[in-house]
């Protein structure tokens, strides 16, 4: 099941998404119409009602990871960490450029692998929450044997860490769709700041690893780590900002 709403009114300020009228959870499918452009890393307003749900989930991630075992080590690391797109302050030929593009099309291809694995374990595994809305830490997805896409959404964004992604690049977050309300959790892999890639864990949103400007449909509200929040905000002209966070960071 989906991502729980805070309540509605709060929601409407700090989001100030009038639209949203009618909130409900669900994890299913979509149709689309125009891009916008989004600011994803805006500090959270004081009060904002998805802080303490977020911080919740933080203390008990960051609490039961030492608790996750995955019989085996990682065979697969250092993939791309800091990597840069092709030609960008560098020639297109030459080995830098190969590297760095050959290293690029391996991330994305592990990446589009992961999501159709994913969504095929879905299918089997599967399990809303029922009227109560609780997001699971990772070792509580895998002891259950299954969750709703909050918690599914964990082993992609916990594999991709491990597989060597950076940290500024891997975030959760929880999308909203206007159109009906219904909310979801995916994966962003922010190879550019401006335009992140989406995995969906259940195909609600997408089927493929798509860009967000891809899914007009949907609206990205929160993105968050185990110990980073932020809240995105549209932006008013066709052009990108970054949160002054985001700036210090390397763009991609």
């Amino acid at each position: 099941m989906p991502v729980m709403l805070p309540p509605r009114r709060l929601l409407a300020t700090a989001l100030g998404l009038g639209l949203l009228a009618g909130l409900s959870g669900g994890c299913m499918s979509p149709p689309p119409p125009r891009a916008v452009h989004f600011d994803y890393f805006r500090a959270p307003a004081p009060g904002d009602p998805w802080t303490p749900k977020i911080a919740g989930w933080q203390a008990r991630e960051r609490r039961s990871l030492a608790r996750v075992d995955l019989d085996g080590p990682a065979e697969v690391s250092g993939s791309g960490v800091g990597s840069r797109p092709p030609g960008r302050e560098q020639a297109t030929t030459g080995l830098r450029a190969k590297y760095v593009t050959w290293r690029l099309e391996r991330k994305r291809a592990l990446a589009r692998e992961l999501v159709a694995w994913l969504q095929a374990q879905a299918r089997e595994h599967y399990i809303p929450d029922g009227p109560i809305d609780h997001w699971a830490t990772l070792e509580e997805t895998l002891v259950r044997g299954g969750d709703d896409c909050d918690g599914l959404e964990l082993l992609a964004y916990h594999f991709l860490l491990d597989q060597g992604f950076g940290r500024e690049e891997i975030y959760r977050a929880i999308v909203v769709r206007p159109s009906d309300g219904q909310h979801h959790m995916v994966t962003l892999w922010f190879e550019r700041r401006d335009d992140p890639w989406v995995l969906d864990p259940t195909g609600a949103m997408t089927s493929e690893m798509v860009r967000m400007s891809q899914r007009p449909d949907w609206v990205p509200l929160k993105v968050f780590s185990e110990t980073e929040e932020y809240t995105v905000r549209p932006l008013p002209s066709g052009g990108y900002r970054y949160a002054a966070f985001a700036a210090g960071r390397s763009s991609r």
